[in-house]
């Protein structure tokens, strides 16, 4: 259903279709009809952060920011969903038009901003949702006025909050789109932010009466330099998990396109090699016991084969789904479990 859906969505602003496209899938769920839903792929259990999940497709956080549409998203067949980034205030996020579509290069640009309604508002939509499959990441970040030295008052806020409701939670400091976040990767800041975390993540485990993983969200533009710090650091500080990568700032593989000089973070087919490439290195640099989640350009089930080749445990889609719809979710679950097969068969699995 989804290809007779695209043309028409595609003919809107992305940020409108976007909308309109969760409110249709959300009416369909509701309604028992799913007209936009694959068919659900066959459960490929997966045990990763301590945690069981039904299959080890993903969505990335960003698709819904709120927590507004957790069931639909997961009736699309996902072994789990991120949702967010949410901040601790509600805000309108970067000014309109912040999404563009680069169809030729099945590519978007978004400068969205963290747009958002505020954890509070995130914490009653996680409440009322019914949960019945897959598990459930919240994605925490900062507000854009406050500034990096108070940011840890943000990501200690949005921990609390949202800490007995999450399955796992995801520390953004890698969106391009809020001025001077990715300030916060360097080592010194990293170092800083996340051991109190870590911290505050403990208190909570003996608080609540159970342990949430907590894992940093990295940035694809991440130096050879910068790898090995964040790498040494958070091995030191023994985070649960890294998550490669978020959007890009670089602009290969769309040069001279429509909207290629559109300022924020490029997602989608360009960023495959570049996220995969700080994947491979950041596994190379983390103690095996730290699990990696592999996103970025993922728009075929060989594509999350060989994120999977490259060290990552999980994978997440979103820009894959603008171009492919959720049949792409599907596609990955079956070419994970044959990549898992293979081995009982003699194949010999991909490799990048």
């Amino acid at each position: 259903m989804y290809s007779l859906a695209r043309p028409f969505l595609f003919g809107l602003d992305a940020e409108r279709a976007h909308g309109l496209g969760l409110t249709a899938l959300e009416t369909a769920y509701r309604s028992g009809l799913n007209p936009l839903m694959a068919r659900p792929p066959k459960p490929l259990p997966t045990k990763v952060l301590g945690l069981s999940f039904p299959n080890p497709v993903g969505l990335a956080a960003g698709l819904d920011k709120n927590g507004a549409h957790i069931d639909a998203l997961l009736s699309l067949g996902f072994g789990f969903i991120e949702i967010g980034t949410v901040t601790p205030k509600p805000q309108a996020g970067n000014p309109r038009p912040r999404m563009f579509r680069l169809p030729e290069q099945q590519a978007v640009i978004n400068r969205l901003g963290f747009n958002n309604d505020g954890v509070d508002a995130l914490v009653r939509n996680v409440a009322k949702a019914r949960r019945k499959r897959g598990l459930l990441g919240i994605n925490i970040g900062k507000n854009k006025d406050t500034p990096n030295e108070n940011a840890e008052d943000d990501y200690l806020y949005c921990l609390e909050r949202v800490y007995p409701l999450a399955d796992y939670i995801t520390v953004n400091i890698s969106s391009p789109n809020t001025a001077g976040l990715r300030e916060l990767q360097e080592e010194q800041s990293l170092r800083r932010l996340v051991g109190n975390l870590r911290e505050a993540q403990e208190k909570l485990a003996a608080r609540e009466g159970k342990r949430v993983p907590m894992l940093v969200k990295i940035a694809p533009d991440l130096s050879d330099d910068d790898i090995e710090a964040a790498g040494r650091v958070l091995g030191e500080l023994q985070v649960d998990g890294v998550i490669a990568t978020n959007t890009t700032i670089a602009r290969d593989g769309v040069e001279g396109c429509a909207h290629a000089n559109e300022m924020g973070g490029l997602s989608g087919r360009p960023l495959m090699t570049q996220s995969t490439t700080v994947l491979r290195k950041m596994r190379t640099r983390l103690p095996e016991s730290i699990p990696m989640i592999g996103v970025g350009g993922i728009l075929s089930g060989a594509d999350a084969v060989t994120k999977m080749a490259a060290g990552a445990s999980l994978v997440q889609c979103y820009s894959g789904l603008v171009y492919r719809g959720p049949a792409l979710v599907h596609e990955c679950v079956d070419a994970i479990r044959r990549r898992k097969e293979a081995p009982s068969r003699g194949h010999v699995p991909p490799t990048i």
